[in-house]
Order: C-alpha cells, then sequence, then structure tokens
C-alpha cells in the first residue's frame, strides 16, 4: 500500500438485530460518549485525520447531530450511504428484499468517498484498543510484493470476542509467514471453557480460543473497488436466498487469496476487544471503559 494520508471507514449502517436496537450511538462513557467515539479518539492519536461513517441515508440527521458534528474541526468527516437499490450495472434489487446486502456491500457503498487514498475499515459498535489503530496505520507503510492487491487485517484471540449471553458469529483465521490463508465465517460460537462452533459446512466443532479471528478491521489500498465489484457480482448471479443472502467482507477476501489476486498481511491485537452483541451485554462493556477512563487511557469528557 502506498504511504498516502489514509481515511477511516465507519460501518455503521446495521440495526443490531440481535441487540434489538441502534446500539452505535447507545451511551457508554461516562459522558455519554458511544464505542464509536473512543474508536475516532484512537484512530486520530494514530494519525487519522478523515473519517468516513457509512450509515443508512435516512439517519442522517440524527447521526450528524449526535456523532458527525463532534467532530467538526477536529478531522475531516464525510458520509457514504449503504442503500439495497445500490448495485452493479446490471442487477436490480428484488422486490422482497428488505436489507441491504452485508459487508462487502457496504464497503462497496462508500467507493465514491474513498477512490482517491487507502482507508481502514472497522465496526462503529466494537471497541478495539489504541494499539490497533498503531498497527492499522502502520501497514500503509509497507510495500506490496509482485502484482497483488496488498491489503492489511488486524486480528484478535477469539475467546477475548465471546459474549456470556449468547453465541456469536466470526472469521476463523489461518496464517502463514504473517500473511492470511484463509478466514472462514464459522456461526454458533460460545462457551467459555468449552468453546464450540459451527464451519462453513455446518459441521458443530470444538474450538481452542486462541484461533485469530477477523473483528473487520481491515486495511485496503484505493483501488480495492474492482475486486471487489467482481466479487459482489459474482455473489449476485450464485445467490439462491435473493432476500436474505448476504456479501461477507471477509468471504471475499477470502476468495481473492485463493485466487491469488491479494495479499493480505496479519498483525495480532495486543489489547482487548469490547463490544455489545446483546443488551445483556452493556454492563460490561460500561465497566469496563470507566476502568479505562479511571486508569488515565482516556480523558473524560473525550471531547
Amino acid at each position: 500500500m502506498t504511504s498516502e494520508q489514509p481515511s477511516l471507514l465507519v460501518l455503521a449502517a446495521g440495526m443490531g438485530s440481535r441487540y434489538g436496537g441502534l446500539k452505535q450511538l447507545e451511551p457508554i462513557g461516562p459522558n455519554g460518549e458511544t464505542l464509536m467515539d473512543y474508536s475516532i479518539y484512537d484512530a486520530r492519536q494514530a494519525g487519522f485525520q478523515r473519517v468516513v461513517f457509512l450509515i443508512r441515508r435516512e439517519l442522517h440527521a440524527d447521526f450528524e447531530s449526535q456523532i458527525g458534528s463532534k467532530y467538526a474541526g477536529l478531522m475531516e468527516v464525510a458520509y457514504a450511504y449503504q442503500e439495497k437499490e445500490d448495485l452493479p450495472e446490471g442487477f436490480t434489487c428484488p422486490p422482497g428484499r428488505e436489507k441491504p446486502w452485508g459487508t462487502g456491500h457496504a464497503v462497496w457503498a462508500a467507493r465514491d468517498e474513498l477512490k482517491n487514498c487507502s482507508f481502514g475499515v472497522i465496526n462503529a459498535d466494537d471497541y478495539y484498543g489504541a494499539e490497533t489503530f498503531s498497527e492499522l496505520i502502520d501497514t500503509f507503510s509497507k510495500n506490496p510484493s509482485g502484482n497483488k492487491l496488498s491489503c492489511a487485517m488486524v486480528g484478535f484471540q477469539l475467546e477475548q470476542t465471546l459474549s456470556e449471553h449468547g453465541s456469536v458469529s466470526r472469521g476463523i483465521c489461518q496464517t502463514q509467514d504473517g500473511l492470511l490463508s484463509s478466514v472462514e465465517e464459522w456461526t454458533g460460537i460460545s462457551g467459555r471453557e468449552s468453546i464450540s462452533g459451527m464451519n462453513s459446512l455446518n459441521q458443530e466443532l470444538p474450538l481452542e480460543g486462541k484461533e485469530i479471528v477477523s473483528m473487520n478491521v481491515w486495511a485496503f489500498p484505493s483501488n480495492v473497488f474492482g475486486l471487489l465489484e467482481q466479487s459482489f457480482e459474482k455473489f449476485l448471479s450464485s445467490i439462491e436466498d435473493s432476500e436474505k443472502s448476504e456479501f461477507y467482507l471477509p468471504a471475499a477476501v477470502d476468495e481473492w487469496i485463493k485466487e491469488e489476486k491479494a495479499q493480505v498481511l496479519v498483525r495480532s491485537a495486543s489489547c482487548t476487544w469490547i463490544g455489545v452483541t446483546y443488551q445483556e451485554d452493556k454492563p460490561r462493556v460500561i465497566e469496563s471503559v470507566a476502568q479505562l477512563v479511571t486508569s488515565g487511557t482516556y480523558p473524560s469528557p473525550l471531547l
């Protein structure tokens, strides 16, 4: 990737179906800060100077007033919109489709705002820690090898990303010599001392907990959108359930690796992920953030 000033793409269009509401705007910090606020604070400290919020168009006013306006004068702020009708040329949205098309579609939907810069990707409703953004920003200075698309990912240990209140889905990664060799979507992952989940073949298998998983922290060059659109078109041409199937970003990346079109550098996060998957997770997350504030990791108020 190039050393040009990268942008940060924050995926904030999902409603959080398991959570039961718009958890991206939930107050978590002692002064009403969201998890997204802490991530953007860490990103700014690491060197990101521009943020692109990927949202649903009808949420723009609320999102701008509660989130975007706070960063005026601190960062350049831009918006992109994920809409189910936004599809490659030649495709139309099926009548029964209610939701957009998943994380791969979300990144593709931001193409006009990111066509001239490298960019990082994060979820709006996850806390990743300052070191994660330092690792992410460092990957942009790495030189690509050969003619493959040069990408990067920051991964977390599976056992640090589980919920006590239900199962989760995670992209479980295999690496070799510091590069991603595959990422497979596992569902129904649960347990503490004995962890298990369902692999992509719907086989329930045990997991150690030390596996590296993708929590949607990626780094891409600006020319990723051609490959992403090709993968999206392939997905749209082959899906069986056009009303519910989703185009996942990790699945697209896995496809590029297998076809030797991309190389993905993997960095391991040295801090603990914090996230709200279920409503019952919120008290624990509030307590964890309060401890970070008390320890001096973050100022209060944050901005």
